[in-house]
């Protein structure tokens, strides 16, 4: 049985397709617990990392439920496929930090590793692509056939609506992304100035807003690095709701037929957040296990749980009818330190041709709920940390709490996005489940 430090703790790890080991399935049923609370990972490469991970979160939990009269705590690894360039840094954690590598355009061998994992039979595309970064050829050419190795990647239906509301691949056809559609000298272009936006040193380029085609193109290897990694984010999106509806979700209603009386606390970071979220949608009507959603630094959209998008934008959030389906409050914790939320996912997210005046991190529309919190949802609970720690959670429905006193470290590109291992932190999911009062 795999230790973490905590006990009784069980893993359920689901494949892309939302597919979960039937014996994983039997030992999370037989768990001896009254409150269980399940975390699913964001970013991640090895089931070894996800445990990392999991061991430093859940590690304040047995102290600060131990007052807690007639609670015995239970805990679950949900490990799905994603995946984390070794430069996104995750600060005070230590497994990460001696995998990192320097920041550049080039790939280190265990990104590449990574990728070919995460990407299964495009061995020879991901040695292309690693060749493009770490060469920098100054020619359009390059960039092309990048483009088109990149491209070649995607799995999830690249009809799918990219909209402010975050609906799901499997929602309908839309508009394609423009990740994955727009002139690849142009998005390398604007992911370019958007790294230098989060503090990362970029190889600088000529003078002026705009490159010229015939000058030279060696500085947009920078932005390329990170098309890639936003292309890695977007399989990751729908490999995310896709193992939340069809995996998790059912999982959880199948929990509460076999064991009634346990209480389930979903949480979720970046897009394990997403994950768990879109878990609602997969449960069934008759169950009602689900007594707190905790959010953590979600990588989808704020307007996700709206019922009617604002701004004059149609239609609602994918999630516009899933605070209902918890017994409990849905609780999002965010920062603005995060800059992977705050400057890069509103550039990926953006329609083709709807950021052409200014980047799409200064259009709110376009923000994650990590990055300021649910919005557009009446009503809705807005609260500092400290607020949070000293007088709880509401019992229902939705609230943000801005964790910015404690969510603050890390380095470009990806800013205070994984710095989410804290008591403070710990203390809001179990006061969001109610198993300890303020």
């Amino acid at each position: 049985m795999t230790d973490i430090g905590v006990e009784p703790y069980r893993e359920i790890t689901f494949d892309a397709d939302g597919d979960a080991d039937p014996a994983e399935r039997t030992a999370l049923t037989g768990v001896d617990a009254t409150d269980l609370v399940l975390f699913a990972h964001g970013w991640n490469n090895t089931p070894d990392n996800a445990r990392s991970l999991f061991r430093a979160f859940f590690a304040a939990f047995p102290a600060l439920a131990a007052g807690s009269a007639g609670v015995r705590l239970g805990y679950g690894g949900v490990i799905w496929p994603s995946i984390r360039f070794t430069d996104e840094t995750i600060p005070n954690f230590p497994h990460a930090a001696a995998a990192a590598a320097p920041t550049g355009p080039g790939l280190d061998g265990a990104t590449v590793a990574a990728l070919k994992g995460f990407f299964p039979g495009q061995d020879a595309a991901i040695d292309g692509i690693a060749g493009h970064l770490e060469q920098r050829p100054d020619d359009e050419a390059a960039f092309t056939d990048f483009a088109r190795l990149t491209r070649q990647l995607v799995t999830a239906p690249t009809t799918a609506p990219w909209t402010p509301g975050d609906l799901a691949p499997e929602d309908g056809p839309g508009a394609a992304p423009a990740l994955l559609t727009d002139d690849i000298l142009g998005l390398c272009q604007r992911f370019t100035a958007a790294l230098a936006d989060t503090g990362m040193a970029v190889q600088p380029g000529p003078p002026g807003p705009s490159f010229s085609i015939g000058g030279s193109l060696k500085h947009l290897w920078d932005g390329a690095k990170e098309v890639l990694r936003q292309t890695t984010y977007y399989e990751m999106k729908h490999r995310a709701g896709t193992v939340g509806q069809r995996g998790l979700g059912p999982l959880v209603g199948q929990l509460a037929t076999a064991r009634p009386d346990l209480r389930i606390h979903l949480v979720g970071h970046s897009q394990g957040a997403r994950l768990v979220a879109f878990a609602l949608k997969g449960l069934p009507g008759t169950a009602h296990n689900v007594k707190s959603v905790t959010l953590l630094e979600g990588a989808f959209s704020h307007y996700a749980f709206a019922e009617r998008l604002p701004e004059g934008l149609p239609g609602a959030g994918a999630l516009s009818d899933a605070q209902g389906r918890v017994d409990g409050p849905v609780v999002s914790c965010y920062s603005h330190f995060d800059t992977a939320l705050g400057v890069l996912y509103p550039l990926a997210s953006a329609l083709a041709g709807d950021y052409a005046s200014e980047l799409p991190g200064l259009d709110r529309r376009w923000w994650a709920i990590g990055h300021d919190g649910i919005q557009a949802v009446s009503p809705c609970t807005t609260l500092t940390l400290a607020e949070a720690l000293r007088h709880g959670v509401p019992d229902s429905g939705c609230v943000s709490v801005d964790a910015a006193t404690v969510v603050k470290d890390g380095g470009p590109p990806s800013g205070a996005h994984s710095d989410i291992c804290h008591p403070e932190l710990a203390r809001v999911v179990l006061a969001a489940g109610r198993i300890v009062g303020p």
